[in-house]
């Protein structure tokens, strides 16, 4: 059974520890990769020579991963969760803010799922130091986030419609374990966000 995430020790030497299950963390685990997977940049069409196709495919600038010809449409409605449009009453500014950020905003996110699987590795106590906690908490949120998109959820009113809804169905529904991990989510979210404001 799981144990919330305390802070132990101090400085330098702080340590974020949370005890997860087997089960638990695989479940935990296996939705970051589900998610960092959504985040991977569209496939690229080749458009002539793929030596430098490949060459150009490659070139960063500044945080940018190099994802400038990410596509609009179609697209995962969960990364309009993950990737939200800047300027949503200017198509041209979105676009172009788009273009030059949206590649590095998915490296960043990725990272940080696998940052977070990572330590689900190590055993029941999911111990992370001070930089991997963030990365952590961000991961638990881009989870929750695709999570909730895929549940229809959109306020506090929808979750609790949700939750009407599943008390009257079978405990062997799907939906009724979704709502179970979405929750399990929430609470585990909650407990390192407080471990890290205790700071």
């Amino acid at each position: 059974m799981a144990r919330a995430f305390r802070r132990r020790g101090r400085g330098d030497g702080v340590r974020y520890v949370a005890s997860l299950d087997e089960d638990e963390r695989a479940i935990v685990g296996d939705l970051m990769g589900q998610v960092a997977e959504l985040l991977a940049p569209p496939a690229r069409t080749s458009t002539g020579d793929d030596s430098f196709d490949a060459v150009v495919a490659g070139m960063t600038f500044g945080d940018d991963t190099g994802a400038s010809d990410v596509p609009d449409v179609p697209r995962d409605p969960a990364l309009d969760r993950l990737l939200p449009t800047a300027h949503r009453d200017d198509a041209d500014a979105a676009a172009e803010f788009r273009r030059l950020t949206e590649g590095g905003l998915r490296d960043r996110k990725a990272r940080a799922l696998t940052t977070a699987a990572a330590a689900l590795r190590g055993g029941d106590d999911v111990t992370l130091d001070a930089a991997e906690a963030p990365l952590f908490l961000t991961a638990l949120t881009d989870v929750r986030l695709v999570l909730g998109d895929r549940l229809g959820l959109e306020s506090d009113e929808d979750l609790d419609l949700l939750e009407a809804r599943v008390d009257r169905l079978d405990a062997t529904d799907p939906l009724t374990a979704m709502l179970g991990v979405y929750d399990f989510l929430t609470w585990l979210q909650e407990t390192l966000a407080s471990a890290l404001l205790g700071d």
